[in-house]
């Protein structure tokens, strides 16, 4: 009986895709150098980026620079001046999922998994949209998984269980997130979008101008952002929405600005490395994107990281003209996170942080204490 036993977990064990070595071709890119402007310490921040790549761990982040652009490339993430990591545990457990580190983020405390801006007693924790909004602030979010997806809602929504979509669709649109760009239309109420948002559907949306007397929606997909070049990249997303955030300020202290590259963290539950390079790519050129913006506006905190590792991914070796590695799982591990920063303030996330200390990292650089309290007009 023990000898079949022992048969039955080998079969299984010997059976494991998400032990199977794999191997891609190694790149022979160039680095595109970019300008990194020199910030003083201490200097206070009027605006924040913060990206997200959800599911990129440090393996992630080396595997797409083989595979990109070879063994000396460096990526636009590479680039960042200054560079630390954070765990990133939740409530209660070792490893945590997109729902609780939002939470972190998003109000500075620990929750449990699947929670999102409620404590372990399910009591509702303040966002920094929300914070912001008291102070004159606008607040965006893009995300390439439907803007109801864990990441983004730990941004507006309040309830204990990241699945509800509908609901949480619902709490969007009363929220203050002046623009919101993904997917997720089939969890959304047409009639109600149209009372308080423009609502954008279509890729070409994007390169018109939109008056501000009214919050943005866009919505790409029925779900997630299927990759096609029908429907935008994180790259498009981001750069319309940071357009229509930046465009006129007077009237406002500044923006807060969330975009995720969600699918990095499907592609590495799928344990499927060419789609988490493509996935990253876009992610990578996004980045690019907003290291020129903060280069030229000067005002701007740039800040990036990632909820969680996926995949248990490790480099092994090379072999001839190729990289090979393997998965160790299909879910999320503990392993700690890469953050990057740049611009004013920038100098605050370097070294070994907890998630929650980013949220309050970022209140800093924002001279939040010291910010009156005001309203802003803009996309109401």
């Amino acid at each position: 009986m023990r000898f079949i036993l022992f048969l039955v977990i080998f079969f299984i064990t010997s059976c494991d895709s998400s032990k199977k070595i794999e191997s891609m071709k190694i790149g022979s890119k160039e680095t595109k150098f970019l300008e990194i402007k020199h910030f003083p310490d201490n200097l206070k921040a009027k605006n924040v980026i913060f990206i997200v790549g959800d599911g990129a761990g440090f393996s992630q982040v080396t595997l797409s620079r083989i595979v990109i652009g070879g063994l000396d490339y460096r990526l636009a993430i590479d680039q960042l001046p200054i560079q630390g990591a954070s765990l990133t545990h939740p409530f209660g457990n070792v490893v945590t999922d997109s729902a609780a580190a939002g939470t972190a983020w998003a109000t500075g405390n620990k929750t449990k998994n699947r929670y999102l801006s409620v404590d372990p007693n399910k009591d509702n924790l303040k966002t920094l949209p929300e914070i912001l909004s008291e102070k004159g602030y606008l607040s965006g979010l893009v995300a390439t998984s439907s803007i109801t997806h864990a990441t983004p809602a730990a941004f507006y929504a309040h309830i204990d269980s990241r699945y509800e979509t509908i609901e949480i669709a619902k709490q969007l649109l009363s929220s203050p997130i002046n623009i919101a760009l993904g997917g997720g239309l089939e969890f959304f109420d047409l009639k109600e979008v149209d009372e308080t948002h423009v609502l954008i559907n279509k890729k070409n949306y994007l390169k018109f101008d939109f008056k501000n007397d009214k919050k943005i929606l866009g919505l790409f997909d029925d779900d997630g952002i299927v990759r096609s070049s029908k429907n935008p990249t994180q790259q498009e997303m981001t750069n319309f929405a940071l357009k229509q955030l930046d465009m006129d300020q007077s009237e406002c202290t500044g923006f807060f600005f969330m975009t995720e590259g969600s699918q990095i963290d499907w592609a590495g539950h799928d344990n499927d490395a060419e789609k988490m390079v493509t996935e990253f790519q876009d992610f990578d050129n996004t980045i690019s994107d907003l290291i020129n913006f903060v280069t030229e506006d000067e005002e701007t905190l740039l800040i990036i990281t990632a909820d969680h590792e996926t995949g248990g991914l490790q480099i092994l070796r090379q072999s001839n003209d190729r990289v090979t590695f393997q998965w160790g799982t299909g879910r999320h591990t503990g392993a700690p996170v890469g953050v990057y920063a740049y611009g004013p303030g920038a100098e605050n996330f370097s070294g070994l942080m907890d998630n929650t200390d980013i949220h309050y990292k970022i209140l800093d650089a924002l001279d939040y204490q010291n910010l009156e309290d005001k309203t802003c007009d803009l996309y109401q």
